[in-house]
């Protein structure tokens, strides 16, 4: 088995996060803030959000590196043998939420876990993915995310698409709603198949192929004209996106329960949002095909 390599992965991911900002800053003419911050119980990372851009509404892209003496219960309820260890997570986690209702949400993250304890040999997985969550679908455009997602995995075994797409359906599922929150995409975590190095490059792999999975749809969808029809709809369907986020999502629950920065964690969230009581969409609209022809799990290519 390779090395693990914390310090490689942790220079990698810090020049990820500068070329996706350097990427959508571009597309939108806006910048990033940044934010550097630091974890009391150690560690800490690079948050950068930019807000109120002409294409994006809300969008965060965060580095963390953090580290502690004891796991919190949402990493050792189902890996009862980490308990004790000391450990360290580092990663990349961003939210991208346009402006424009035709051009879907996306989310990505890759990160590195790492657990030890003094004469036993280190625990350690990657995990990762990206997914899309469009107000309007375009058949077109979620074929074009997943085609770039299964080519990102296939140096690494055909099977690899196929099992990560759908962890991912299987993940991003609220389960009080009975609905998918996207079309999907790739998820996987406990990641160590092969040794370090083809793990650490799987994990590269996805990572590097976010851009070229998103920024085509971005460009394309941009500039539909829209309305207060559309925009209604787009903040009803982030109301689910909150949903997941504070009641599954695992790195929202484990940087809570670990002390992180809670700025930083809840950056994912839009800006704007609206419930509505018991709302449905009206038969044969375009709001209804989302639910009929989008949402449903299917395989895309």
């Amino acid at each position: 088995m390779s090395k693990v390599d914390p310090n490689a992965v942790k220079h990698y991911l810090l020049d990820l996060q500068d070329r996706i900002c350097e990427a959508i800053a571009g597309e939108d003419g806006g910048a990033f803030r940044e934010d550097a911050w630091d974890r009391p119980g150690g560690g800490g990372g690079r948050t950068r959000v930019l807000e109120e851009g002409s294409v994006i509404e809300k969008g965060g892209v965060n580095f963390s590196h953090v580290f502690g003496d004891g796991l919190p219960p949402s990493a050792t309820a189902s890996r009862p043998e980490l308990a004790g260890r000391s450990f360290q997570a580092m990663g990349v986690s961003l939210v991208i939420h346009p402006r424009n209702p035709y051009v879907p949400t996306s989310h990505a993250n890759v990160r590195l876990f790492v657990a030890e304890k003094p004469g036993a040999e280190p625990v350690w997985w990657f995990g990762g993915g990206y997914d899309l969550t469009p107000y309007y679908g375009f058949h077109e455009d979620v074929v074009h995310w997943h085609r770039t997602a299964k080519d990102a995995c296939a140096p690494f075994g055909e099977e690899v698409y196929p099992r990560f797409k759908k962890w991912c359906d299987d993940y991003f599922y609220l389960k009080h709603r009975g609905e998918a929150r996207g079309v999907g995409g790739l998820f996987f975590d406990d990641f160590n198949e092969g040794g370090f190095d083809n793990a650490f490059a799987m994990m590269r792999a996805v990572g590097d192929s976010y851009l070229d999975a998103y920024l085509p749809i971005l460009r394309k969808r941009r500039d539909t004209d829209y309305g207060e029809r559309e925009r209604d709809f787009q903040l009803y369907r982030r109301g689910r996106y909150v949903e997941f986020n504070l009641v599954y999502d695992r790195g929202t629950l484990f940087g809570l329960q670990s002390g992180g920065r809670t700025e930083s964690i809840l950056m994912s969230l839009p800006s704007l949002v609206r419930w509505q009581y018991d709302w449905h969409p009206q038969p044969g609209s375009a709001e209804e095909k989302l639910y009929t022809d989008f949402l449903p799990h299917r395989e895309w290519i």
